[in-house]
């Protein structure tokens, strides 16, 4: 069985910093999932292959989406994994979520990245 990704919510109030925060702490070939787009250009290269999902609540109106898009992305087994978020809301219950069935075995949580 391979290793669990090390996965790192990234928080902050704007999507640019975010992504700062993110292409700083990101190796290359990291995965990277990301809510919403930021307000003008993003500072991600193509080459980075972030996926985007619409904003709203991960854990709640976004859970479905969020479910679906995390699977596809953790069949390509990546080593690191950043997720993004737009809003702090509901931090603790998509953590929770996170660390619970079946991800607590895909998932390898770090401590909270803020942008």
């Amino acid at each position: 069985m391979r290793a669990p990704a090390v996965t790192t919510l990234v928080t902050g109030a704007d999507a640019r910093a975010r992504e700062h925060a993110i292409l700083a702490a990101a190796p290359a070939g990291a995965a990277i999932l990301l809510e919403g787009m930021p307000s003008g250009h993003t500072i991600l290269p193509d080459t980075c292959g972030a996926i985007r999902i619409a904003p709203g609540c991960l854990c709640c109106t976004g859970n479905l989406v969020l479910r679906v898009t995390l699977n596809r992305l953790l069949r390509r087994q990546p080593e690191r994994l950043f997720i993004g978020l737009a809003s702090t809301e509901h931090l603790d219950q998509l953590r929770s979520w996170l660390a619970a069935p079946p991800y607590d075995q895909l998932l390898a949580l770090t401590p909270d990245l803020a942008a």
